[in-house]
């Protein structure tokens, strides 16, 4: 996980081979264009995002890397949002 002052990004990297296997961000824009707003509630559609993702790899429980940041705020939303779409952290 990182997040900056205005987008956070999110990936799923294999520790074997090292590659990406999945990441979402706020970046990425929707169907109308526009790019998302780092907020709490964009940060659990992130999370439920991700976990969609690594179900559909058969991924079903990944470690959280908070990068450092403490966990709240945003960062404890993207965890709940992963959790609630059936993610193991």
């Amino acid at each position: 996980m990182f997040r900056s002052n205005k987008h956070l990004y999110l990936q799923i990297i294999s520790d074997e081979s090292g590659r990406t296997l999945a990441s979402a961000s706020t970046m990425a824009s929707g169907g109308d264009g526009k790019k998302l707003a780092a907020g709490m509630a964009t940060a659990g559609e992130l999370g439920r995002e991700i976990a969609g993702r690594c179900k559909e790899l058969s991924i079903d429980a990944v470690v959280f890397d908070r990068n450092g940041y403490r966990f709240h705020g945003c960062v404890r939303a993207v965890a709940e949002g992963a959790r609630e779409a059936g993610l193991q952290l």
